[in-house]
């Protein structure tokens, strides 16, 4: 019994340089959220002395996450939860409409690929000099070429690493922490972890994250539909492929154009070349693919819809005079009219159907939900926790009291002078644990105090025997009459 290889050698895949209208839209994309990712740490946005100035800061010390104006506080991590539905029914609606754009386009690891294949083409040359650079023998030129390429990728991986640990901290304070070497253990592990995945994920798997590591694209199948928009491969109007040279049998570069010529004796006579599809076989959409897969071979896991093959395609039909669109978008629901020589449909028919529309809704509802938070939380709140070890304590004059944690918020930038109360169907004392009798509180600003608060029944009263009484504690600015409550009970002890 031989032994059988289960699993193919990897084949390196070398994309070739196309321009064309995706290929713009695709640098443009590029630049647009590379600079948005370096750039924003270093955003300022005043929010006062007590606040940082950062306009975009994951405050983890503090618990807390600053917006530009917003300022999410722990208890509000609602809001995140709401953006990260929001983010993954947009990615439902994207690919219901486009097929994996996302991938295509905007995912990091897209765009990553995309900045290490351009700085890889800089340095080695086009495709076929880096084909010839990889089959070569280690040389001199081969290790100066590569080492330089290298270099490169990883100062742009420690670039990658460096920017995201300043979301986390002060940016400024941070970098000169890092160069002083004065930083954080923890900053120097995440800096070291981000660099090599992006050169790993950027510079030498490349496609392999998205083929095996990646879920979307097995999540993907239960997205599209025979309506979603996505790159495909005209075959009723490309094959029999071939490079339309005299001689069909000669030209016939598939199976299908192979018993398309072994039949020609049976046909009227006409030129050979006028039998031939659109498709000359040239392979510059296999060439540009940064997966290394061939269009024509009909819908494939690997591909992200990049649309480089449409390029690359278009290009080439103009060249030799053929109409441009033999790889396009597509709908599967178009394909009977069009091999019947109708006209596709338009593509709002495709992108505005049920299956979108409700995915619009269901996330403009609830974008318009976490506006509606935004708006009408108070910049003063408490929550009130009952401490039930023990749960009352009776007093020397029988009094019954009860012990309450009450956590006071200011999510001002300013101190405010609030005013615990109570009420309740019945008349109950409370006092505040170190505050000598008084019942007002000054709160610091953008600040969380704990205090505690003592609930007293007097014997004769009937909370003192009664097993649960239902209140509300109010905290109310002095100033601006601003108010927050919540529910409690006093717990007595009954006769």
């Amino acid at each position: 019994m031989t032994d059988q290889n289960l699993f193919e050698a990897r084949v390196p895949v070398f994309p070739k340089k196309v321009s064309g209208k995706f290929r713009s839209l695709k640098w443009v994309i590029m630049v647009v959220t590379l600079g948005i990712y370096y750039i924003t740490p270093w955003i300022r946005w005043d929010r006062g002395p007590a606040l940082p100035d950062q306009a975009v800061l994951v405050d983890i010390a503090n618990r807390r996450f600053f917006f530009f104006w917003i300022e999410i506080w722990p208890h509000e991590f609602y809001f995140v939860a709401g953006l990260l539905i929001m983010a993954g029914l947009g990615l439902f609606l994207f690919t219901s409409a486009l097929g994996r754009v996302w991938c295509g386009y905007a995912c990091p690891q897209t765009v990553w690929t995309d900045l290490f294949i351009l700085v890889e083409r800089w340095i080695e040359g086009d495709r076929n000099a880096r084909v010839r650079l990889h089959k070569a023998k280690w040389s001199a030129q081969k290790w100066r070429l590569r080492l330089t390429k290298w270099t490169v990728w990883l100062l742009i991986a420690v670039a990658t690493g460096g920017a995201w640990v300043f979301y986390f901290t002060d940016a400024p304070t941070l970098l000169v922490d890092l160069f002083t070497l004065q930083a954080h253990a923890v900053a120097y592990t995440t800096v070291g972890i981000l660099t090599l995945t992006t050169f790993v994920f950027g510079g030498i798997a490349r496609e392999q994250i998205c083929i095996y590591a990646c879920p979307w694209p097995r999540i993907q199948a239960a997205m599209v539909d025979q309506d979603t928009l996505t790159v495909g491969y005209r075959d009723w109007r490309g094959e029999p492929r071939g490079k339309h040279r005299k001689g069909a049998k000669a030209a016939a570069s598939t199976p299908a154009a192979t018993a398309y010529a072994l039949d020609l004796d049976s046909l009227p006579a006409e030129p050979e070349e006028a039998k031939l599809g659109d498709c000359i076989d040239c392979m510059a959409c296999v060439n540009v693919c940064p997966m290394g897969i061939d269009i024509r071979d009909g819908q494939q896991m690997e591909c992200i819809t990049c649309a480089l093959c449409i390029d690359a395609c278009d290009d080439m039909m103009t060249k030799i005079g053929k109409p441009t669109g033999l790889i396009d978008y597509l709908a599967l629901s178009d394909e009977p009219a069009e091999r019947a020589g109708e006209p596709p449909r338009p593509i709002w028919h495709h992108v505005f159907r049920k299956r979108t529309i409700m995915y619009t809704a269901i996330w403009s509802l609830m974008g318009v939900l976490l506006v509606y938070g935004l708006f009408v939380r108070t910049d003063l709140e408490l929550t009130v926790a009952a401490v039930r070890n023990p749960v009352n304590v009776v007093l020397s004059d029988g009094s019954v009291r009860n012990t309450y944690d009450v956590r006071l918020r200011n999510k001002t930038g300013e101190a405010r002078q609030v005013r615990l109360s109570l009420t309740s169907p019945e008349l109950l004392r409370i006092e505040l644990e170190g505050s000598n009798g008084r019942l007002d509180i000054k709160l610091p600003p953008d600040t969380t105090l704990l205090q505690r608060v003592y609930l007293i029944a007097r014997p004769q009263d009937p909370a003192a025997t009664t097993q649960r009484t239902d209140l509300r504690l109010w905290v109310e600015d002095i100033d601006s009459t601003t108010r927050a409550s919540r529910e409690t009970t006093f717990t007595g002890r009954p006769q």
